[in-house]
Parts: structure tokens; C-alpha cells; sequence
């Protein structure tokens, strides 16, 4: 890979690499891989393509996206129709973003906190992204069930819905079976998309209007890695979340 540049972050030195093999972009942030896309900014990984395939589904206009990094996303819903609006807390993200990831000008940008964004904005959106990380972990004021609750009131009622990426170290890691539980305390409606039998996995936990969504396909080609991308999504699927309770 080639380092195009370095940015300093208080939560870790940003680069961006350059794969010399495919051309694709990489944001790369305290030593952690965050996004990776193609020239022209359609991600090249596979979570990204299955929430977007998701949203889809939801025929979602009006997204709100807590965590940018390249904001891959962003662009790929922009270049669908989608009114994105990104919130992240590092003030270099978007800069990055628009610089070396074709991430669009007309996409609304804050720098902030998402829980101090959703407390101020009143606005009700048909979906909220949740995939900010600091290092390999979700911030816990991020998780927590009155994050979860504000949330709530900030999705157009009945049919918004949350979606949250959350990393999964190995099929005994329980961190995305405990913030679906959370995400349970306020949404009836909770499901988790996951890959089970892969290390160091991007697991996808919703809530809100997700009773009828079905695994999803790539709806977006990116220039490079599609066929890794099918793949990953073919092996996608549909899990139970509950935590079984202990037997004393």
C-alpha cells in the first residue's frame, strides 16, 4: 500500500493508503481500517453494500449517519436520491472524505458528538446509521439504552429504523447479542444480520421497521472487488440475538 497522506486525531493519527494492486482508497484511523472504496467512492466492503441493500429495502430518503470516516456510505446513498446528513466527531473526517473518497459537496456535515447532535436536531429521519468506533469499540455513551431512546424519537414513526455496526471478534463474543438486547428495551422489533464462523466480523444489529427485511444483495457495483463482496453477502444471514438466561 501507498500513504497518500497523514492526518494527527486526537483518537489516533489518520492515514490514507492507496492499494497498488486495485487502485482502492483506504481511511485508515488509530492503526484500525475504516473504510475502503473504490476511485470513485463506492465501497469495496462488504457490511457497507449490506446496509445500503438494507436501506434499500426500507426505500429510506432521509438518512442520518453517526460516524463518517471515508463516508463510502454517504456517497453511495447520495448517488441514489438519499438526503444524507453525516455527523463525526474528528474534525479532519470529512475534509478526508471529500478529498480523497469522492464524498459529495452537497452532503451536510457536523462536527460533533452523535449524542450531542441528536439532542440538539429535533429532525426525525427514516433511517439512523450508527458505525462511529474509537479504536475497535463503539463509544459506551453511543450504546447505551438512552442513547438508544433518544434515538428513538429522532425516526419517523412507524416505519424509521436504526442500523448499527458492531464488531464481533469470534462466534463467542457477545457484544452484538447484548446491544441488540439494549436496542430490545425500546423497539419491539430488533434482528441481527451476521456471518457466523468468521473472526473479526462486522455484524449488523437493527431495530425499528425491520420485521420484513430480507438478506440483502449489492445494489451498487464498485469498479473493484465485486466478487468478494457477493460472497460475503451470500454468507450473511439472519440470526436469534436473545442471550439465553443462566440456569441457577
Amino acid at each position: 500500500m501507498i500513504r497518500i497522506a497523514e492526518y494527527h486525531s486526537d483518537l489516533g493519527n489518520i492515514e490514507v493508503l492507496r492499494a497498488k494492486d486495485t487502485g482502492s482508497f483506504i481511511y485508515r484511523q488509530g492503526g484500525y481500517f475504516q473504510t475502503e472504496s473504490d476511485a470513485g467512492g463506492v465501497s469495496v466492503i462488504a457490511y457497507i453494500h449490506a446496509i445500503f441493500g438494507l436501506l434499500s429495502q426500507l426505500h429510506a430518503k432521509d438518512v442520518l449517519m453517526i460516524g463518517c470516516g471515508g463516508g463510502s456510505l454517504g456517497t453511495m446513498l447520495n448517488r441514489a436520491g438519499a438526503r444524507v446528513t453525516i455527523v463525526d466527531i474528528v474534525p479532519h473526517a470529512f475534509q478526508i472524505a471529500r478529498k480523497y473518497f469522492g464524498l459529495p459537496g452537497d452532503i451536510v456535515c457536523y462536527v460533533g458528538d452523535g449524542r450531542d447532535f441528536l439532542r440538539a436536531d429535533h429532525h426525525c429521519y427514516d433511517a439512523i446509521i450508527l458505525d462511529a468506533y474509537s479504536g475497535n469499540s463503539i463509544p459506551e455513551h453511543l450504546c447505551d439504552e438512552t442513547f438508544f431512546g433518544l434515538a428513538q424519537t429522532r425516526l419517523k414513526k412507524p416505519t424509521g429504523c436504526l442500523i448499527g455496526n458492531v464488531h464481533a471478534r469470534h462466534d463467542l463474543d457477545t457484544r452484538p447479542n447484548s446491544i441488540a438486547a439494549k436496542l430490545s428495551k425500546i423497539w419491539t422489533d430488533v434482528r441481527l444480520l451476521d456471518t457466523r464462523g468468521t473472526p473479526n466480523r462486522n455484524a449488523l444489529v437493527m431495530a425499528g421497521n425491520v420485521g420484513n427485511l430480507t438478506e440483502p444483495l449489492i445494489m451498487m457495483q464498485p469498479s473493484t472487488g465485486i466478487n468478494d463482496i457477493t460472497f460475503e453477502l451470500e454468507r450473511m444471514a439472519f440470526r436469534p440475538w436473545h442471550i439465553p438466561r443462566r440456569v441457577v
